[in-house]
């Protein structure tokens, strides 16, 4: 009976996952429908515009008002700003540059051999857990990790007879929902908590929340939702794509003497950079340290990129020198321009995404809903853990309109903060619950401007792929990391375990 009743409940969860697939994939093109979502922000601005619609965002003391798009000085945004729109948009100079790097490790077949020589290898129970795994501690290198993990994760999947975008699905949560836990202090542990801090110097407080104040939650977190991410990718949305069919993929053989020959000089290359790095961060008065001698902040986590993106480079020169498929400078060019070819599909959806992001912003559309159900959970007058949870979910329905986490943090801390701090709630517990609402639904947001990168991968897989396909495989990751952390939230608060160094749930 009870096997009956788990049979009954997966066929319910499948059916109502493939309604929203076939529903999202109704939908137009991503390029139109940017396009379309550009129009209907248009219209709508200035349907909100009539009404003369204000509010007062947190911090500040103006009125902000909602602007019209087909006003003369929207319509002269419009025009000037098309280009700048596009080529400062964020995404795409990191994904682009990001694959200068990859790219050219990729064409010179480095990727291919360094999977077929390591985790196609691995004991297939726990592969799936090393795809999420290294999804989530990926945020080390910010943003890039959306490049670089879901791919290579679908590679993974693939070439160990697995469907592929279930790979893709499981690195893209990681990446993507267990965004901010990771085991070392990262970047956004700097950033977050110097909003906090500046939050309670605004009240008069002397309370510094520090970069560490996270740290012990978010290292649970990666234990307890690389877990949760395999059983979600093996349970329920592997079982639902059921066998993959198609051939696009690489199917790879075993890797060659020469080609292990040249894995290891890129081995040895690419520690050698590291250990380069490693002796510039820890000599005195290092440049790539801050004032202090710490890397939280530092130009090293301002410029991780960059050194990302060299290290690619070396690694993919040094394994094609090896194995002659580079013999003079001008291959190496060669090899990335063939890279950029490959993005010429994504390029083109930027184009499109930039310009609904820049009018949803530049309007105060966005801002006004995030304020408004800010201040609506605020009226509400909750009290007790009920109100911490309302704020998780509130934050997580936020997500879906603004994607930044610092952006949103900025406009909910002033308000958030300062409410649970009178009701005796330390702000960096406070700043914890933000962090797991803010990560868990990144993946089916559609202001994340990498969901059409990952979309881009799977059609690599599958040709048909829409957003509702992606959308469907990655909602219950966005259910079970949210559910997960919520409980987790909540057993560090009953039971006393400190969020970071002396953080409790109580001032």
């Amino acid at each position: 009976m009870a096997l009956e009743n788990n049979s009954v409940k997966r066929s319910k969860l499948t059916g109502f996952l493939n309604g929203i697939e076939r529903v999202g994939n109704k939908l137009p093109d991503p390029f139109m429908l940017f396009m379309y979502l550009a129009i209907i922000v248009i219209i709508f601005s200035w349907l909100v515009s009539l009404f003369n619609v204000s509010f007062i965002q947190p911090g500040e003391e103006e009125k902000i008002f909602v602007k019209s798009l087909m006003s003369t000085e929207g319509l002269e945004f419009i025009l000037t700003s098309m280009l700048d729109n596009f080529v400062s948009f964020k995404p795409l100079g990191l994904v682009l540059a990001m694959m200068l790097g990859i790219g050219l490790a990729d064409k010179v077949g480095l990727l291919e051999t360094a999977i077929k020589s390591t985790i196609v290898k691995a004991p297939k129970s726990l592969v799936t857990y090393a795809v999420v795994f290294t999804g989530i501690i990926g945020n080390i290198a910010s943003d890039a990790a959306f490049v670089i993990i879901p791919p290579l994760a679908a590679m993974v999947f693939y070439n160990i007879g697995r469907h592929p975008l279930a790979g893709l699905a499981a690195g893209f949560a990681g990446v993507g929902s267990g965004f901010t836990a990771n085991f070392m202090i990262t970047g956004t542990d700097g950033l977050l908590s110097g909003i906090t801090t500046e939050v309670m110097q605004s009240l008069g407080s002397d309370i510094v929340v520090t970069p560490a104040d996270n740290w012990y939650f978010m290292v649970t977190s990666v234990v307890i939702l690389s877990v949760v991410g395999a059983l979600v990718t093996e349970k329920i949305v592997e079982p639902r794509l059921g066998k993959y069919e198609g051939s696009v993929g690489k199917q790879f053989e075993k890797a060659t003497a020469l080609e292990m020959k040249g894995l290891k000089n890129a081995a040895i290359a690419g520690g050698a950079y590291i250990a380069f790095i490693i002796i510039v961060l820890l000599i005195p008065h290092s440049p790539l340290t801050n004032e202090r001698g710490g890397i939280v902040p530092s130009l090293f986590l301002d410029g991780i990129i960059p050194l990302i993106i060299v290290f690619f480079i070396i690694l993919g020169v040094t394994y094609g020198l090896t194995l002659k498929t580079i013999t003079s400078t001008q291959d190496i060019g060669k090899y990335m321009g063939d890279a950029m070819k490959d993005m010429s599909g994504f390029i083109v959806l930027i184009f499109a995404a930039s310009q609904f992001i820049a009018y949803f912003d530049w309007s105060n559309v966005g801002l006004w809903i995030a304020v408004s159900g800010a201040n609506f959970l605020q009226s509400i007058g909750l009290t007790g853990i009920l109100v911490i949870i309302g704020f998780v979910l509130l934050t997580a329905i936020l997500n879906l309109f603004v994607f930044s986490g610092s952006a949103q943090w900025a406009l909910e801390a002033p308000i958030f903060v300062k409410m649970f701090y009178f009701l005796d709630y330390h702000p960096a517990f406070v700043q914890a619950a933000y962090r797991i609402a803010d990560s868990s639904t990144n993946v089916i947001t559609p202001m994340n401007p990498y969901m059409m990168i990952v979309l881009s991968f799977m059609r690599d897989y599958d040709k048909k792929a829409g957003i509702g396909t992606l959308i469907s495989l990655m909602l219950p990751y966005s259910l079970f990391f949210l559910g997960t952390w919520i409980l987790l939230l909540l057993l560090f608060a009953y039971l006393g375990i400190p969020f970071g160094p002396g953080i409790t749930v109580h001032l």
